[in-house]
């Protein structure tokens, strides 16, 4: 059985076992009629050009894991950010870990959106923020349809979030080949400031295949600061869906570093509600073997006297290939934008890929835009200056990788994620580089 007809035939009973309210399985039901007509994306479609999911559908994918697989701290502390007191929301095999995880509502809500999707108590936070933003389009429609648990965090207006709060699915191979469907919604209220760090971590080399969906509301004022830890394994495969609207004056920030898995898709959209509005992404890529990943952004400029910015840096070595296609639309209202955009890119290997695409659509005309996009490779003149004061060429190599993704590192807020990142960087270039960037 394919696994769209595995998927349409199971709703019923997927439906019949989980408690949501009359609204929330009409949002479903419809979702899932979308899915039916769309299908799975193919290369036929422009935004899928470059990236087929044709290998990961042909797994025979356990799409609802029962098996309770006991998973132990000492076993998985290291892909937590364990140096800095945080809340956690842990999920194994999609479902919630009460032992790994430290939720609250003390102030702010952290918890799970199973709770949220069933609980009167969170119906009018549901019926305002649950599938508002989220497109109708192939895969998140198929997450909507079979949306049952994930992260839920409400943060009210006027609250400094004390501690970083971590999102964390595990999957642990105890079927042997597993698909997940994590859908998390995020509302943080007017003067409010957060900071999310997000991770999918296989502790498997069976097969993995995760459609997430991820819904983000900044009111008025409010800073959210978002981290999303892209580092799987080989077997492992993600498409990662997360829609962004922001209201006047707000900060939206969010950074992807993508390093491991078999090919990464990451859906990232902002949509600027208000006046006042900076909206930031930015991402690190390292690539090896045979990895394919993937980036498509979209920042749609709605009103005036708004700003984005984004600079995704990306090397790649052996056969890998990789995809950006980042698209600003500045609507004829929006006068005033300023919006930025850049991606460079450095081929290690004669085998290895870039599709790169930035696109502007621009209908004001008091506007500043522009983008820029580079491919090449390692700058010879740099490392034989490097070489002549007595620095090795593998290490040589790795420092010129470092500077060129620096820019990004620079922004990272979170003295342990930034630490965190270097470390993985040197480890994928196989160096130890001896200090913090």
């Amino acid at each position: 059985m394919e696994l769209k007809d595995k998927l349409l035939s199971s709703y019923v009973a997927f439906e019949n076992r989980v408690d949501t309210n009359s609204d929330v399985h009409e949002i479903r039901s419809k979702a899932l009629k979308s899915f039916e007509n769309l299908g799975f994306p193919t290369k036929k479609l422009e935004a899928w050009k470059y990236t087929s999911l044709n290998s990961v559908l042909k797994e025979d994918y356990s799409l609802f894991p029962n098996k309770g697989v006991a998973v132990e701290l000492a076993d998985v502390k290291k892909y937590f950010i364990h140096d800095i007191d945080t809340y956690n929301v842990v999920f194994i095999d999609g479902k919630y870990s009460s032992f790994l995880s430290e939720t609250t509502h003390e102030n702010i809500d952290v918890c799970l959106m199973s709770a949220a999707l069933s609980k009167p108590k969170y119906k009018a936070t549901i019926d305002n923020y649950f599938n508002k933003i989220a497109k109708q389009d192939n895969l998140t429609s198929l997450n909507t349809a079979f949306a049952t648990e994930g992260a839920y965090i409400n943060i009210p207006r006027n609250i400094e979030v004390e501690k970083p709060i971590q999102i964390i699915n595990f999957t642990t191979g105890s079927d042997a080949a597993t698909m997940l469907q994590p859908r998390n919604l995020i509302v943080v209220g007017e003067n409010s400031h957060v900071q999310i760090i997000e991770r999918h971590q296989s502790l498997t080399s069976n097969p993995v295949l995760t459609n997430a969906v991820t819904e983000i509301f900044a009111d008025k004022r409010a800073f959210v600061d978002y981290y999303k830890i892209q580092n799987d394994d080989i077997k492992a495969s993600l498409v990662d869906n997360s829609y962004v609207e922001q209201q006047s004056n707000s900060v939206v920030s969010v950074h992807t570093f993508s390093f491991g898995g078999n090919i990464t898709r990451n859906n990232l959209n902002f949509f600027q509600k208000g006046e006042y509005i900076d909206s930031i992404l930015k991402g690190i890529t390292i690539s090896e073997g045979k990895q394919h990943i993937d980036h498509h952004t979209l920042v749609h400029h709605i009103t005036p006297n708004c700003e984005s910015h984004q600079d995704y840096k990306g090397i790649y070595d052996d056969r890998s290939t990789a995809v950006f296609n980042g698209k600003v639309i500045v609507e004829k209202e929006a006068q005033k934008t300023n919006a930025y955009q850049q991606n460079n890119n450095i081929l290690l290997s004669d085998k290895a890929t870039i599709n790169a695409k930035p696109q502007l659509e621009i209908f004001a005309d008091d506007v500043k835009c522009s983008h820029g996009c580079t491919i090449g490779q390692l700058d010879d003149d740099a490392l034989f200056y490097m070489q002549q004061r007595g620095i090795p060429e593998k290490e040589g190599k790795a420092l010129l990788m470092f500077a060129f993704a620096n820019t990004v590192l620079e922004s990272v807020k979170i003295p342990e994620v930034k630490q965190r990142i270097t470390k993985i960087i040197a480890d994928k270039l196989g160096v130890d580089i001896g200090f913090d960037l």
